[in-house]
């Protein structure tokens, strides 16, 4: 069943356009990565499947609903990494997880479960803006899980976490449908069975498995 169904998808920032009649489709449990060089509108078509951004035309389907008339009711379905961890700097690691706890109504059990799986138990009580970026990342993407969403909407969540990335994104995201971009095509390889590669906002079409360029 799909979870997810863009058509048409097309966004322009003033007189540029950064993407152009996108179409596709993620079923349940589907992983799937965005490829392509910057500016070829990975981040664009992801803030928009993110519902962070209403695309300047064509229509999105998420768990059946209209992505941005019911972006409301959408809430719970999504989780969101992007390129800014979205921190609070002086809270600790695990009042962050607290406070957007509180907000999606999460146990603070929960919070205790996510630390460990991301790996912030033994820091969780340090302020967010003395963490190394590697942490905050860990940080942001246990927000991103905390709320068990069904959909995960990752942008380059592999950015400095170095060799322990593939581990953690494989737990973070087992028995989730994802929709992930990264320039790391050995990664996107080990994570994702398919994968949309973009030129200059354009869709390039899918692959039942990357060819990992040496």
């Amino acid at each position: 069943m799909s979870l997810l169904v863009g058509n048409g998808l097309t966004h322009w920032f003033g007189h540029e356009l950064a993407l152009d009649g996108v179409d596709l489709v993620l079923d349940t449990g589907e992983h799937m990565a965005v490829l392509g060089d910057n500016g070829a509108g990975k981040t664009t078509l992801l803030r928009i499947l993110a519902t962070a951004l209403r695309p300047t035309a064509g229509q999105l389907q998420i768990a059946g609903l209209d992505a941005f008339r019911e972006k409301r009711r959408l809430r719970h379905h999504l989780g969101y990494v992007a390129h800014a961890p979205g921190l609070y700097p002086a809270l600790s690691a695990v009042e962050n997880l607290e406070f957007f706890g509180d907000l999606q109504e999460v146990s603070r059990t929960r919070v205790e479960e996510v630390l460990e799986v991301v790996g912030l138990t033994p820091v969780a009580h340090r302020r967010a803006d003395r963490l190394s970026r590697g942490m905050q990342q860990r940080l942001a993407i246990g927000r991103a899980i905390l709320h068990e969403p069904r959909l995960l909407v990752l942008d380059e969540p592999d950015a400095s976490l170095g060799e322990a990335a593939a581990d953690l994104l494989t737990r973070v995201m087992e028995g989730k449908t994802v929709i992930l971009a990264t320039h790391d095509h050995a990664l996107a390889n080990r994570l994702c069975p398919r994968t949309l590669e973009l030129r200059h906002g354009r869709s390039l079409g899918t692959a039942t498995r990357l060819r990992v360029v040496r």
